[in-house]
């Protein structure tokens, strides 16, 4: 009863689609269950007792902080070489000059090229988006493939990840007096309980460009996890109000830091961004959750070209991508 592939509510008459639409969801959501409790994510669980990663300081300092407050901020240099930074950096410039001649083009009323954006959330521009064909040697997501990453995963989330999501975001200004919307509110993650994001700025971000922002605690076992609890397709929107009535208001973090910091973070946990009122915010996303999330909630947005050789690989990278 997958979510993405079972389209069959939208094939019934419009009289009882609102009452197929609540079942429906209440059969992926008892399907995520089984798979995490029976099925898909015990074997991922016993792979990782019986081959727990061997973490230096600053890595267990991540995933202490992952646990005590849903966040740990570090830098790309911090985790890697000045040489992936230079080859980073390189990718980085790439795609916002790509973009912003894109945006230009639309501007002038000479199309955008093939900038990838989604109904409702025209704001953000994608690398990516659906469909990605990568390879290995594609800079992020061989970041994102390095033990140095992966462990962290798998040392919070207690279990093998699978690497489930990989993309460049742009969010564009959209000036002072928009309205916040979509992902610009708070909200939860519906895709797993068990799910790591880390996102890298790829540009400065101060206030006027939607820094992320999170409610630390609010993640599940958290003291705010009863804020709208976390539930599997527990969609829609948590208003700030009912925020700032159940947590302190100095509770909130926000983000606001340099090009290259990275953050780690429990998005099952109420979170917000890309509110750039003035200038645009850049950064590169990944997520890592459990099998039990692509067997019932979510289908991964990149596959690997037919070049990609992965037998070389070891075993925790090679889960990760199947």
């Amino acid at each position: 009863m997958h979510r993405v592939e079972t389209g069959f509510v939208d094939r019934l008459p419009a009289r009882i689609r609102p009452r197929a639409t609540v079942w429906h969801r209440k059969g992926v959501a008892t399907t995520y269950k089984l798979h995490d409790k029976v099925f898909s994510n015990r074997r991922s669980r016993g792979l990782y007792e019986g081959h727990r990663p061997s973490l230096d300081n600053l890595q267990r300092r991540i995933v202490t902080e992952l646990d005590d407050q849903g966040y740990a901020l570090t830098s790309f240099g911090e985790l890697f070489s000045e040489g992936e930074w230079e080859t980073m950096d390189a990718y980085r410039r790439a795609f916002i000059e790509e973009t912003e001649a894109g945006l230009s083009s639309e501007a002038t009323g000479e199309g955008g090229g093939e900038l990838h954006r989604r109904a409702g959330k025209e704001f953000l521009v994608r690398r990516y988006d659906t469909g990605a064909e990568l390879t290995v040697r594609d800079p992020w997501l061989s970041a994102c493939l390095s033990r140095r990453m992966l462990d962290i995963a798998s040392e919070y989330l207690q279990l093998w990840p699978k690497l489930e999501y990989i993309d460049l975001w742009y969010s564009i200004p959209v000036g002072k007096s928009a309205e916040r919307r979509a992902s610009q509110l708070w909200h939860r993650d519906f895709d797993d309980r068990h799910l790591l994001k880390a996102f890298l700025y790829l540009s400065d971000v101060d206030a006027d460009a939607g820094p992320f922002e999170y409610l630390p605690g609010s993640q599940p076992g958290g003291p705010y996890a009863d804020i709208v609890p976390w539930e599997p397709m527990g969609l829609g929107r948590v208003p700030e109000d009912m925020i700032q009535t159940r947590a302190p208001a100095d509770a909130v973090k926000t983000f606001t830091a340099p090009t290259g910091s990275i953050i780690f973070c429990n998005t099952s946990g109420l979170h917000r961004g890309g509110f750039a009122e003035s200038k645009p915010r850049v950064l590169a996303t990944v997520t890592y959750c459990s099998p039990a999330s692509l067997a019932s909630l979510t289908r991964r947005n990149y596959r690997l070209d037919a070049t990609s050789d992965t037998s070389s690989l070891d075993a925790v990278v090679r889960y990760a991508l199947t």
